[in-house]
């Protein structure tokens, strides 16, 4: 029998990426949308705990991935990271105890931001969390309450580090930098230039959480992250290469944070520990990628 995944926010850009790749593997995959419903996607607002039990009633998942909440930072309405990230995410919860279902794996997706300003260059998982804006916070709030899950659901939460990937909204930096070389602008603005940031590639975080569901880590918060520091610079170079012309870069002071940090990557040693060292492709390949789409 074919394993069930169930993927909340299955819409999302993560969110379509991680269907694609679950079904090509032969998994039957199930989704909930705040918008739509099609066959094996339910129409769902997981602030909403009664729908969101009847599907897991419905499907009883092997495993459940919680993708469903806000991940734009400056999203413009402070309440809603916490209904949707927080509450929302924990309603998923308490839906499996009360359908009585417990999934082989949940996982629980939280962020990198949690970690606030360390003023490191590494963040490993033993540092303390000190979220630094609402969307950070909204996230460690969940993860406190998740572990009050641990003993009754097999729980895994991740902390994932940007990435990018087809798809993703022009909100974010690098499909920013890319739509300007789409449009031909002869300039763009950024802010440090010089620094260094992961910037995985989507496929790199659809086979971690592969391997996340099918291990039996669980009852414990993981980077997802590469160790990978991209600098924005080497990013505007290649992208010069591949579009075939010079963008000028302006230097926004909005956008120039003081005492950042010139590097800034997650460890994942804790993570290949128990999944193995997950590969990606050479970033001009995914800005190539993205660029061609």
């Amino acid at each position: 029998m074919k394993r069930k995944v169930l993927i909340t926010g299955i819409e999302s850009f993560t969110g379509r990426h991680l269907s694609l790749f679950f079904k090509n593997l032969g998994y039957n995959v199930y989704g909930t949308s705040l918008v739509n419903s099609s066959k094996r996607v339910y129409k769902c607002d997981i602030t909403v705990k009664e729908k969101i039990t009847e599907i897991i009633k419905d499907i009883k998942p092997d495993y459940l991935i919680n993708l469903a909440g806000i991940s734009f930072v400056s999203h413009n309405n402070n309440n809603d990271f916490y209904r949707i990230n927080s509450v929302g995410a924990i309603n998923i919860l308490e839906a499996c105890v009360k359908a009585e279902h417990k999934p082989k794996k949940i996982i629980m997706v939280s962020s990198a931001t949690v970690y606030g300003n360390q003023e490191m260059e590494i963040l490993d998982e033993s540092l303390h969390c000190r979220p630094s804006n609402h969307y950070g916070a909204s996230k460690y709030s969940m993860e406190c309450l998740c572990s009050a899950y641990f003993q009754k659901l097999n729980i895994l939460i991740v902390r994932p580090f940007n990435y990018t990937g087809i798809g993703q909204s022009i909100d974010f930096l690098i499909p920013k930098i890319i739509s300007h070389y789409q449009n031909n602008s002869k300039t763009i603005e950024l802010g440090n230039i010089n620094v260094s940031r992961e910037f995985n590639d989507v496929g790199f975080v659809c086979e971690a959480y592969k391997r996340l569901i099918e291990s039996d880590t669980k009852s414990m918060a993981l980077n997802l992250a590469s160790g990978r520091g991209v600098q924005l610079l080497s990013v505007i170079q290649h992208m010069n290469k591949i579009a075939k012309y010079k963008i000028e870069v302006l230097v926004n002071q909005h956008f120039v944070r003081d005492n950042e940090i010139n590097s800034l990557v997650g460890s994942p040693d804790l993570l290949f520990k128990f999944i193995g060292k997950v590969e990606q492709k050479d970033m001009s390949i995914t800005l190539r990628d993205m660029y061609d789409a």
